[in-house]
């Protein structure tokens, strides 16, 4: 007994020695473990519910799996080693740390910057969420992982370092994390050679979040922030967010899309344009430190870039949709910052109404899943849940009590066709229910070796991903489970990002259990379809089946003598048509002469 408690003592110092390093909050203990597959096949009721806890707590896990760097001794992903600990050596920085982009081994800074202020901005408006679960301390640890490694990817004012990795050698290797190909260049942008579109998405990260560990709240119905308040660290936040956004305005050479400067990455993250981040931080900016000035700025930018209008899909590339949100919830609180809730009211309401009503480019699967083509084929679930967390997030302060409830009906559709409410009785988190994926697109977590063989080498995924939100069924509903088929199966920061602010809001308001616990256990093996999917992955699946040589000779016969016939057909209807119109001017003749 007593060794158990000394045991158990140590484990705390341990535990209280680390967390001062790397976060602000002790961690639980014992620590929050994934509970096991059959588990989200019961039903719980309770306040906070049982399963809407869990959901948030493996979505947060999930990011601790895809963790770069020193991992510390209380890790909770026992398979995850140390890794690519020499990231940065060729630019004479420490770059090691933060998160793996998706399913290989690269680090990108956009799309972990939108993750991150994606998460700091759902943590401030349903922190309760958090707190109610006990996960308020493992979200300050996963946003500390990831904001850590962002300063030190901005080492001086105008310079931000954008990619650790080489894109081709990492997209051919398949293999765990202590065999990471070690070429791993890293890349940058400068005052000369600039990324508007980089800058400004690291500073918008960077000021919501710094207004979260500010615990700067939105008021009226929203939730308190989570409880992980840090002025110290708020402030160092801060500094960056304000250099950060000098940089993206005044580097001398000029504003352009960060794939100009650095083109290695544009296959993998490339952006659409500058002016949407660009607005976004201002208006971020302004609400962390409190500045009109900042606001009409970015009330400018909207109006000048001519943002206004627009109906396209929410992600890591595009915020416009998220920016009249945003104005807003400012307006609409007890700031003096800013004001013209009435505008940006309408702004938000024209947007979401176009989604509610089924008038925007973005259309409804069978099922019921809201899809954009394009930007749905290869995540088709990413759009909706952004859409969702977007609609949930604004229905607190809708114009009307029948628009807020449209709003809260259309996002919660969508959460549950994520959750098994689709006819492949599948919820698209791994580890949440016996019918989730089982084989997701992950180098680390597949425990192959060699990329020509990964779909059945090894047969089943050596470890469970729990909490990974897969890329989605295709605009057929239909999901195939294939672990190659990255359209569908693969992971990435991203697409967990809205889920997470979800599953918080849920655990706040909603006592009933997630729809996958309604799911017959063993209903998708009943369903699952055959073959190969035509996505991006399977290019060769879109052409449908192939005839040999003789077939095509065949076919080639039937069509000729088809046509043959046809013709004939043709010439005689011609023929006999001629005729009957004769004999009716005959006749007419006839009666005229008597």
């Amino acid at each position: 007994m007593l060794s158990e408690i000394f045991t158990y003592g140590l484990v705390l110092l341990n535990v209280f020695n680390l967390r001062s390093v790397y976060a602000q909050l002790p961690l639980p203990y014992p620590p929050y473990i994934p509970p096991n597959l059959a588990d989200g096949a019961f039903r719980t009721s309770g306040q906070p519910n049982p399963q809407w806890s869990n959901l948030l707590g493996n979505l947060l896990y999930f990011y601790e799996a895809q963790r770069s760097g020193k991992l510390p001794s209380i890790n909770r992903v026992s398979w995850r080693n140390s890794s690519t600990l020499n990231d940065g050596k060729d630019a004479g920085l420490d770059l090691t740390g933060g998160y793996f982009d998706a399913g290989d081994y690269i680090k990108a800074t956009f799309p972990l910057a939108a993750v991150l202020q994606s998460i700091c901005w759902g943590a401030t408006d349903f922190g309760q969420g958090y707190d109610a679960t006990n996960q308020t301390a493992y979200l300050d640890d996963m946003l500390r992982w990831g904001l850590d490694w962002l300063m030190k990817a901005h080492p001086s004012r105008n310079t931000l370092y954008v990619l650790v990795g080489n894109v081709d050698v990492d997209d051919v290797y398949w293999g765990g994390d202590q065999n990471v190909p070690p070429t791993r260049p890293s890349y940058q942008v400068n005052d000369t050679n600039p990324g508007t579109d980089v800058a400004a998405g690291a500073s918008a990260a960077f000021s919501a979040c710094a207004s979260l560990y500010h615990n700067k709240s939105f008021g009226g119905p929203y939730s308190s922030p989570a409880s992980l308040q840090n002025s110290s660290y708020a402030e160092t936040l801060l500094t960056h967010a304000q250099q950060l956004y000098s940089f993206a305005v005044n580097a001398t050479g000029g504003q352009k899309t960060y794939q100009t400067s650095v083109p290695e990455i544009a296959a993998s993250y490339g952006s659409s344009s500058y002016t949407d981040e660009l607005t976004l931080a201002a208006l971020l900016l302004s609400w962390a430190t409190n500045s009109t000035s900042l606001y009409r700025q970015a009330e400018d930018y909207y109006h000048n870039f001519k943002l206004y209008g627009q109906n396209g899909v929410f992600n890591w590339d595009s915020k416009t949709p998220g920016l009249a949100v945003l104005f807003a919830q400012i307006s609409q609180s007890d700031s003096t910052i800013g004001a013209n809730l009435s505008m940006w009211r309408d702004e938000a309401e024209r947007y979401f109404d176009r989604i509610v009503n089924k008038q925007g480019p973005g259309y409804m699967t069978r099922d019921g899943l809201l899809y954009y083509d394009g930007d749905s084929d290869d995540a088709s679930l990413n759009p909706a849940l952004n859409a969702a967390m977007l609609l949930t997030r604004y229905a607190q302060i809708a114009s009307t009590p029948a628009k807020k409830a449209s709003y809260l009906n259309f996002a919660r559709a969508q959460v549950d066709y994520a959750l098994g409410k689709n006819s492949m009785h599948v919820p698209y988190v791994v580890g949440m229910h016996p019918n989730s994926p089982t084989n997701p697109h992950s180098a680390m977590a597949s425990g192959g070796n060699d990329i020509s063989t990964l779909d059945t080498s090894p047969q089943n995924e050596s470890y469970i991903l729990y909490g990974a939100v897969v890329g989605g069924p295709n605009r057929f509903d239909k999901f195939y489970n294939i672990r190659s088929d990255w359209p569908e199966t693969e992971v990435a920061l991203d697409y967990n990002a809205p889920m997470l602010t979800l599953a918080a809001m849920h655990v706040i308001s909603d006592t009933t259990d997630p729809f996958f616990t309604s799911l017959e256990v063993g209903a998708y093996e009943k369903v699952q379809p055959n073959g190969q999917p035509c996505d991006s992955a399977f290019r060769e699946a879109c052409a449908g089946p192939q005839l040999s040589r003789s077939g095509k000779i065949a076919m080639a016969v039937v069509i000729t003598a088809v046509g043959v016939v046809i013709f004939g057909l043709l010439v005689w209807y011609l023929s006999e048509l001629q005729v009957v119109k004769l004999g009716f001017e005959m006749e007419q003749k006839f009666f005229s002469i008597r």
